[in-house]
């Protein structure tokens, strides 16, 4: 893939999510990302399977170089200054006032170098009421409005993986990528905050635009029923999903593909009004039908009727699939402990180049000795 970031330089000093997604973004795309850890435990995500390397700290390390520094010994303060001088951008995402605490607020470090862009990134923002309360991923989408739409009334439970952390994360790069693009012409280095609640009141811009301009407050099957989406088992106990949306087209492909071409004739469903009112009676017909075929057929009947559609596939399933296998999402490299290091590509393509040149997750301080080196030829 082309590197088009080649020749920017990140410094991030992350823990778990946020801080490490943004800054993996930043290296997928050709930056020289310096991961700063503490030396003995590094990354606190390391520990999460036992040892120091699980799979929540491969997910979002990769593309990256690991230094162990520990800011309360001069000599690696120093060094840490000397990576900063270097830098284009710096990320962090402590609780407010941890970074000053460590030497790495932003009036020392803009000391240091004037041109860097530094991205503080926090659960509730840097000032406020709750500006010092712990945050992680479940807090910040029940702070924001989007847990309430993603929680089944009738089986209250946290369902799904680290929204919150993963958008916050995406958010920070784009600002980081807007200020490196202003840099350009202005020289000058920027500050970039982004709370995990902004991120994800964001993220959640649909609930609150309905709110905000109709006075409606949606609930987890309020899109569901407007999009007409529907997850329904198979014969065979597999799943298959629809998402019919609005065109007239895909519900007289659906009715072909069931034989039931008489569905428009029933008043409940013989318009997008009525199908949004009746929404649960339409689930309950469908499951009705579904259950009776074998996941593959419907696939076959509902591809030949252009009706928009998918299996709900595991994970292992979707590397499977013959389109994802064409489009080249799983990559892999050689690693000295797991034999290879398996992961998804970045998924943008540019000038036709694909992004399957990585390097693995590093191993605590595995670059210090090298970074070090690259230091001191400099001076």
């Amino acid at each position: 893939m082309s590197k088009v970031l080649e020749g920017v330089r990140v410094i991030e000093q992350g823990t778990f999510i946020t801080g490490p997604a943004a800054s993996m973004i930043l290296a997928d795309m050709g930056a020289d990302v310096i991961k700063v850890e503490q030396p003995g435990t590094g990354d606190p995500f390391r520990a999460f399977d036992g040892g120091l390397y699980s799979t929540h700290f491969q997910t979002y390390n990769r593309n990256k170089r690991s230094i162990a520094l520990d800011q309360k010994l001069e000599s690696d303060r120093a060094v840490f200054d000397d990576l900063i001088r270097g830098a284009d951008v710096y990320i962090q995402n402590f609780r407010p006032g941890i970074a000053e605490r460590l030497g790495a607020g932003e009036a020392r470090l803009r000391d240091l170098n004037p041109r860097l862009i530094y991205c503080a990134i926090s659960g509730f923002g840097a000032t406020g009421p709750a500006s010092q309360r712990p945050a992680y991923d479940t807090v910040a989408q029940a702070a924001s409005g989007f847990l309430g739409l993603l929680v089944n009334p009738a089986d209250p439970r946290v369902a799904g993986p680290a929204i919150a952390d993963a958008m916050t994360g995406y958010y920070a790069a784009f600002g980081i990528l807007g200020a490196l693009f202003e840099r350009a012409s202005s020289g000058r280095g920027r500050s970039v905050e982004v709370s995990m609640i902004e991120a994800m009141c964001h993220f959640n811009l649909d609930a609150f635009t309905h709110f905000l301009s109709e006075g409606e407050v949606m609930g987890p099957f309020s899109r569901p029923s407007v999009s007409q989406s529907y997850v329904l088992q198979c014969a065979d106990g597999k799943w298959i999903a629809l998402h019919m949306s609005s065109p007239a087209k895909f519900w007289q492909g659906l009715a072909t593909a069931m034989g039931r071409p008489d569905i428009f004739s029933d008043p409940r469903f013989c318009s997008r009004e009525q199908r949004i009112e009746h929404y649960d009676d339409l689930i309950v017909l469908l499951r009705d039908i579904f259950i009776k075929e074998m996941r593959s057929t419907w696939c076959e009947r509902l591809a030949r009727e252009d009706v928009p559609h998918a299996p709900m596939y595991d994970v292992a399933e979707v590397l499977e699939d013959p389109q994802v296998r064409h489009l080249q999402l799983e990559v892999s490299v050689p690693h000295a402990d797991l034999g290879r290091f398996r992961t998804i590509r970045f998924p943008i393509t540019f000038d036709g180049e694909r992004g399957f040149d990585i390097t693995a997750p590093p191993v605590l301080d595995q670059h210090g000795h090298a970074i070090r080196s690259e230091l001191l030829h400099k001076k």
